[in-house]
């Protein structure tokens, strides 16, 4: 940064020293480094001839866009601060019953208030049962989100869907539909399978069946049983869930 003040003043009471050598040989002031200049915003200088000089470097310097992008370094820190709260806030709310049942659905919620403990432990019999209840996909579809990982049941529950279908027409769009969803490469959604099976899956597009998605489905189940469905029986939802229902029998 270079700031030129023309002749030298006389009297210069808010530039330190070392500024004041450097207009010796020149008659002009030039700092390579804005640590190099020191200024009291509280001085002024004495003398009339000086004051324009004063006025116009502190208004150089304010204008500078080292300003503004200190301000925008700022704005950012805050954002990224406000961020991470946020995140903090839901990934602490939503893992206890109370909180997660706020996300879900109106019948899913309403029938929960009503979930024995029975049906909430028998949960924890197998992954397919728990899917076979209405009330165990919705709770578990909640924990996934808090792991931000909802794609695999979407997709496990898309296909299930999609074997339900009987027109022909309509197969082959909802499996086009399925597929860039959930399958392909960089998919909004995009599920975890490994290239082989995405490869099998994409060339079954060419004739889509009611079958074209068993093997990428079959590798989601599974992945969602060793993986999400462990963590979700330990989780303070699930345990929370439980300990509600033993107490409204109570």
């Amino acid at each position: 940064m270079t700031v030129c003040l023309g002749k030298k003043p006389a009297s210069w009471p808010g530039v330190t020293s070392c500024a004041r050598s450097a207009a010796s040989s020149s008659g002009a002031v030039t700092w390579k480094e804005p640590r190099a200049v020191c200024l009291d915003p509280g001085s002024e200088p004495a003398d009339a001839e000086s004051k324009p000089k004063w006025s116009s470097l502190t208004r150089s310097l304010s204008d500078r866009p080292v300003g503004q992008e200190l301000q925008t370094m700022r704005t950012g820190q805050r954002q990224n601060k406000g961020m991470r709260t946020r995140l903090g806030c839901l990934s602490h709310k939503s893992d206890s019953c109370s909180d997660f049942t706020a996300i879900l659905p109106d019948k899913p919620n309403r029938a929960l208030k009503r979930l024995s403990t029975e049906e909430a432990t028998r949960w924890a019999d197998s992954f397919d049962v728990l899917l076979s209840h209405k009330c165990g996909v919705a709770a578990f579809r909640a924990f996934l989100k808090t792991e931000f990982s909802e794609e695999n049941l979407e997709f496990w529950l898309a296909c299930e869907e999609y074997k339900k279908t009987r027109s022909t027409a309509k197969l082959v769009s909802k499996a086009h539909r399925i597929f860039e969803e959930f399958v392909d490469v960089q998919a909004p959604r995009e599920v975890n399978i490994d290239f082989q099976t995405r490869e099998a899956t994409r060339k079954n597009m060419e004739e889509p069946s009611l079958t074209c998605f068993d093997q990428a489905q079959g590798k989601v189940h599974s992945l969602m049983e060793k993986d999400s469905y462990p963590r979700f029986l330990r989780s303070k939802m699930y345990l929370d869930l439980l300990s509600q229902s033993q107490r409204r029998l109570s």
